[in-house]
């Protein structure tokens, strides 16, 4: 990035907050949710459509920043948070009532404002 139009530290705050927009259209298009499969046209419910995958994206990072996966030769992990996330909450609502119910427990508890702090220190 190149700009004279402000300071370098502003416009990398900026470009932080695009990215993590673009992290979330991408999720929802091609990993994982699928919103343009819909071919929802009504604004209302495209609205309310993009708030629950919004609010099951928020939910699959919380769930991913937990799980742990093999690390990359340069660090990263082998999967991104939200595909670990969704991952794991597909699995634990797909299982049978009462052999997951723990599981599924637990992973309802990162809606606790501590759990959700997490999100911030990771950079979400």
């Amino acid at each position: 990035m190149a700009s004279n139009a402000t300071a370098a530290s502003r416009m990398l705050k900026g470009y932080r907050k695009r990215w993590r927009i673009e992290c979330l259209f991408r999720a929802l298009k091609t990993k994982g949710f699928r919103l343009e499969n819909t071919h929802m046209t009504r604004p209302t419910h495209v609205t309310r459509l993009l708030c629950l995958l919004t609010l099951a994206y928020v939910w699959s990072v919380l769930v991913g920043i937990d799980q742990d996966t093999a690390l990359k030769k340069h660090g990263r992990r082998a999967w991104s948070v939200v595909t670990l996330g969704l991952r794991a909450l597909v699995r634990a609502s797909s299982r049978q009532i009462g052999t997951s119910m723990d599981e599924l427990l637990h992973l309802i508890q990162f809606w606790t404002p501590d759990q959700t702090t997490a999100v911030e220190s990771v950079g979400y």
